[in-house]
């Protein structure tokens, strides 16, 4: 497999870290599509002071990606270069108090909703139901089972792409639909999300009724990456996918599921390739069986290598 575009010199630029540097790393694991190239230099900071740091003396040139669970992204077969960040243990830390809480934005969505359901706070369930981490749930406004991060969300801290540390309100991320204002660049560091007190009982109920929902409706054993597109105006894009007739659709190693057709999977043997190549032809049928153009939800980084298999 090609690996991705080098920058030149690129060890010679990197500032010192207390975290770890890991070159040519194997970014495939990371994701939940399990497919992918390498990134070109791997930083996993120590925390937050350790990334600002960083990020503050980093030549600004140097490309900057940013992974967290990796559960909504598409890594292209030809590998990411320049630097990526992962936000692992540092990050990952969760207090509450009597009025929410104060999550690490590498910390999972559902440890979160865990969280706060032994503090005996109700309001963020639905976390439960968002295969991610914090810091992705704030910069794309995730949603589910009723709630979203922007009805939640008190403030969150992020440090820019020149190392200042700032903390927004909701009103400065001016939320949309799957969609936060982020300054170019900045890495979400952590957030405070309200939450109110609430029965311990109705609040476990909630989140088991989530689950169930989950795994009765979605592919959750599934190498997959959540949903695929964005719903359109009072529409659902799984509707649309299957009106197109692309349920069980593949190309190469990747599937349209048949359990949600507005999840894709791996099947074992696929490439990145495959994947987003089997995502575009799904576009382009419900493009031309009704009109309507899906926006991707799933985040697609890197470089591409190679032609993806035909649809079959």
């Amino acid at each position: 497999m090609m690996a991705a575009a080098r920058i030149p010199g690129l060890a010679d630029l990197l500032p010192p870290l207390r975290g770890r540097v890991q070159f040519d790393a194997p970014l495939a694991p990371f994701t939940w599509f399990r497919v992918g190239g390498k990134a070109e230099v791997l930083v996993r900071p120590a925390d937050a002071e350790d990334l600002a740091q960083f990020l503050h003396a980093l030549p600004s040139d140097v490309p900057v990606h940013v992974i967290g669970a990796a559960s909504n992204l598409i890594v292209r077969d030809g590998g990411l270069p320049g630097v990526t960040i992962r936000l692992a243990r540092g990050f990952a830390t969760v207090v509450a108090d009597e009025t929410g809480l104060v999550a690490g934005a590498g910390a999972l969505d559902v440890t979160v909703a865990e969280h706060a359901a032994a503090a005996a706070l109700t309001g963020l369930e639905f976390l439960s139901g968002i295969p991610g981490t914090i810091g992705g749930a704030v910069a794309m406004n995730a949603g589910a089972y009723g709630g979203d991060v922007a009805h939640v969300l008190d403030w969150a801290e992020v440090v820019t792409r020149t190392g200042e540390q700032r903390r927004m309100s909701a009103a400065d991320l001016s939320f949309a639909y799957r969609h936060a204002a982020l300054p170019v660049g900045a890495v979400v560091l952590r957030a405070r999300l309200r939450a109110q007190a609430g029965a311990p009982g109705q609040i476990a109920a909630r989140m088991a009724e989530i689950r169930a929902n989950r795994e009765a409706s979605q592919p959750v054993r599934a190498r997959t990456g959540g949903s695929t597109f964005r719903n359109p105006p009072g529409m659902k894009a799984w509707e649309l996918i299957d009106a197109a007739g692309c349920r069980g659709l593949t190309r190469g190693g990747a599937q349209v599921s048949e359990k949600h057709c507005n999840f894709l999977i791996n099947t074992g043997t696929a490439t990145a390739a495959d994947v987003e190549g089997l995502g575009e032809e799904v576009r382009r049928r419900v493009h031309a069986a009704t009109g309507v153009t899906l926006d991707w939800e799933i985040r697609r980084i890197g470089i591409p290598n190679g032609k993806p298999e035909p649809v079959s």
